[in-house]
């Protein structure tokens, strides 16, 4: 069988996470009435979720444990989040205490901090998302107890996917140009 080279997933993975990433905090944020959450939910789970479980999956195919690793841990963190959703919303899941969310959004953040400090070895812009990304996850944390931190988080999580989006576009973009159109900070 044919070995054939598999093309670089990151931006896939990345257009996943940026969207799902900014309709679910243009909602915590306030922008957009919080009732708008279903159609986020599918969005998520199969764009934030199942295509960057496979980004993930294309990534380990390519030898890329960082792409790998984090693509397909934040692929299932977007398939159990909406699925939580969706069980709740059917009346199936029960209802979690607050506490019980900042756990998981805390455990979240320590898993992206040191995701945070592989990155420091990849081009800046991957270190700027998953910095963002660090901060965001404790501050929805906080926000479970403090309503004005969900609501700053939710602007936070709209620069995490502003800049994850533009990483997914310079990737993009310059791959399929051959040269560096947009900057994403290579390191020497």
């Amino acid at each position: 069988m044919e070995n054939k080279a598999i093309a670089n997933p990151a931006p896939l993975g990345l257009g996943g996470f940026a969207l799902s990433t900014f309709i679910l905090n243009i909602v915590n944020a306030g922008w957009v009435d919080a009732a708008t959450v279903g159609i986020v939910m599918p969005i998520a789970c199969l764009y934030g979720g199942l295509a960057q479980l496979l980004a993930g999956m294309w990534d380990l195919r390519r030898g890329d444990i960082f792409g790998g690793t984090c693509f397909s841990s934040f692929g299932a963190f977007w398939m159990g989040f909406a699925l939580f959703e969706i069980l709740s919303w059917a009346g199936i899941a029960p209802e979690v205490p607050p506490a019980g969310v900042a756990v998981v959004l805390f455990a979240w953040g320590i898993f992206t901090a040191y995701a945070t400090i592989a990155s420091l070895k990849l081009p800046k812009v991957i270190t700027w998302v998953f910095i963002t990304l660090t901060i965001l996850f404790f501050l929805l944390g906080i926000g479970e107890f403090v309503p004005v931190v969900h609501t700053i988080a939710g602007y936070e999580g709209i620069v995490c996917a502003l800049i994850a989006w533009y990483a997914s576009a310079a990737i993009l973009i310059n791959t399929v140009h051959g040269k560096t159109l947009l900057p994403i900070g290579e390191r020497g």
